[in-house]
């Protein structure tokens, strides 16, 4: 079945995404968990922490590419320091980022309405206690938020 990735699309995924209690939610391409190739599209909000991860599989290298909005991405050393970070715009300069394995890394929305398409091998499996990052915290702690606006301050401040 073909499907049309529109405007209509993204709409409905950002409002749905303003009203979910982690502020992000994603629509599936792909149709099971198990199924090879994943495909999603992920509406995001400013105020929605993704605890930094890494993914060791070799075949979990992961490919981002903003639709609409911005994303914040920050890439880590095993010891928590940022070594790196990239501004993803739509119909800006860079609007993809393609993520090895094995490299530690969080995204943030840098505006409301941020939509993002993300490639990686299947299946899906939860991301592993060594594949999180000890130094940062989880998601959903009362540390959470300040850690976040911490980061956010890498591209300039807060939203």
């Amino acid at each position: 079945m073909i499907r049309r990735l529109d405007q209509s699309m993204m709409v409905a995924l950002v409002e749905s995404a303003r009203q979910a209690p982690r502020r992000r939610v994603h629509r599936n391409f792909h149709p099971d968990d198990v199924y090879p190739a994943h495909r999603l599209m992920i509406a995001i909000e400013p105020d929605s922490y993704v605890p930094p991860h890494r993914h060791l599989s070799p075949s979990k290298d992961e490919t981002l590419l903003v639709l609409r909005g911005s994303l914040g991405v920050v890439f880590f050393d095993a010891d928590g320091v940022a070594e790196d970070q990239v501004e993803l715009r739509a119909g800006g300069e860079v609007l993809g980022v393609d993520i090895p394995h094995g490299v530690f890394h969080t995204v943030f929305a840098l505006e409301p309405g941020t939509v993002i398409f993300e490639a990686k091998a299947g299946p899906y499996v939860p991301i592993a206690a060594d594949e999180r990052a000890a130094w940062a915290p989880v998601e959903g702690s009362a540390e959470a938020p300040a850690y976040l606006a911490g980061l956010r301050q890498i591209f300039g401040g807060s939203v």
